[in-house]
């Protein structure tokens, strides 16, 4: 797929800009805060519906104005899409498909798939496990567009649980002389607690699947860029154990634990039980990453995990995905560097923020579009 056209306006720092890409690699120049990784946040938008860089839309809106807007039009095998959306101050967005208004914002996503690497990534591996789960959830979304509906659902749930036991914390405080830890599990509970299984046995076997076929990927990746002297495990811990991918099975395991845990759930008026407290375990030559892992080991590993990613969903949508590197290279020594400038070659339509030029090599400059950013103004750059 190829991002052709990218238009902003009042978007960020950009009152009006279109950009054309005219090369399958563009590389965006210049100092900071003058919007470089605000024109790679608008194509992350138009992928996932999200930016990384903040929840509120009214962050994303120019000073002074109402809305913003961000359009794009896409070249994919299946044909060309003109992808469109309108952000609010008051938080009310629209998305438009070839400018067909959807009324379900979630059935926008899967036209354009992107991976997308920053600075920010670096703490994948030393971050919580929140961290980890966001990323498995982006992922699988890129994968398979309607987890966006499934998580939601699981999420929705859990909220509406949660507020069921916080009510009856409230209602019966435990300083209280009524309040007793053996008060029995109320009916409407039971209905929570069965919903609640279902729609996180669909989160968790999913997850499960998506691991299982990224790590033989990153562990090459991995062997490739630690020159074979380090072995990267990547282990699924779920907070429901997964023992065979059958959804009876694992529904079973689901309300088991959540009365083994029920006691202590009403003591702490919320749901300890569930694929929101899973983990993601890297280890490096049998020892955690997260604890014991250099800096450099962490880098390896993150960059490993970028390129599974890009080769996965490649793999599964069947044409190679957008690459969005924000500020990367600066992070990457090197070695590393050049392992990951030589994994995209012009296979990937890769947008590359760098504040100067002195990390590509003669032959990634030439082949590449050059664009200079300067206060929210894109300017092409003759080198010659």
């Amino acid at each position: 797929m190829y991002l052709k056209t990218l238009h902003l306006r009042h978007f960020r720092n950009y009152a009006d800009q279109q950009v054309e890409f005219s090369a399958a690699k563009t590389i965006l120049v210049g100092n900071n805060a003058q919007g470089k990784s605000n024109l790679l946040e608008a194509v992350e938008l138009l992928s996932s519906l999200r930016s990384h860089r903040t929840s509120r839309d009214r962050d994303l809106i120019r000073d002074g104005e109402a809305i913003a807007q961000i359009t794009g039009h896409l070249e994919r095998d299946m044909g060309a899409v003109d992808l469109a959306m309108t952000l609010r101050q008051n938080g009310r967005r629209t998305v438009a498909l070839n400018s067909l208004n959807l009324r379900r914002q979630l059935d926008f996503l899967g036209t354009l798939n992107m991976v997308q690497f920053s600075s920010l990534d670096l703490d994948l591996v030393r971050g919580g496990p929140d961290q980890r789960r966001h990323w498995l959830d982006s992922l699988l979304v890129q994968l398979e567009p309607i987890y966006a509906y499934v998580l939601q659902q699981y999420n929705q749930i859990l909220r509406q649980r949660n507020a069921l036991l916080k009510a009856r914390l409230k209602a019966e405080p435990q300083d209280s002389p009524h309040f007793s830890l053996l008060t029995p599990h109320s009916s409407e509970l039971a209905l929570w607690d069965a919903q609640l299984a279902i729609a996180g046995s669909r989160v968790i076997r999913r997850r499960a699947r998506v691991l299982q076929r990224l790590v033989p990927f990153a562990q090459s990746w991995h062997q490739s860029i630690s020159g074979s002297t380090e072995q990267l495990e990547i282990r699924y811990a779920p907070n429901v154990e997964l023992v065979e991918d059958d959804p009876e099975a694992l529904q079973k395991a689901f309300l088991e634990k959540i009365q083994q845990r029920a006691l202590v759930e009403q003591h702490q008026g919320t749901t300890i039980v569930g694929p929101h407290r899973d983990e993601v375990e890297f280890t490096i030559n049998n020892t955690p990453a997260r604890q014991y892992g250099s800096q450099g080991q962490q880098r390896t590993l993150v960059l490993a995990l970028k390129l599974a990613e890009l080769k996965l969903i490649e793999d599964v949508i069947g044409e190679p995905p957008l690459l969005l590197l924000d500020d990367v290279l600066a992070e990457l020594d090197l070695s590393r560097q050049n392992q990951l400038l030589d994994a995209i070659q012009d296979r990937f339509q890769t947008l590359i923020t760098t504040t100067h030029l002195g990390s590509f090599d003669a032959q990634w400059i030439n082949s590449s579009q050059i664009l200079e950013v300067k206060a929210g103004k894109l300017m092409e750059q003759e080198l010659f």
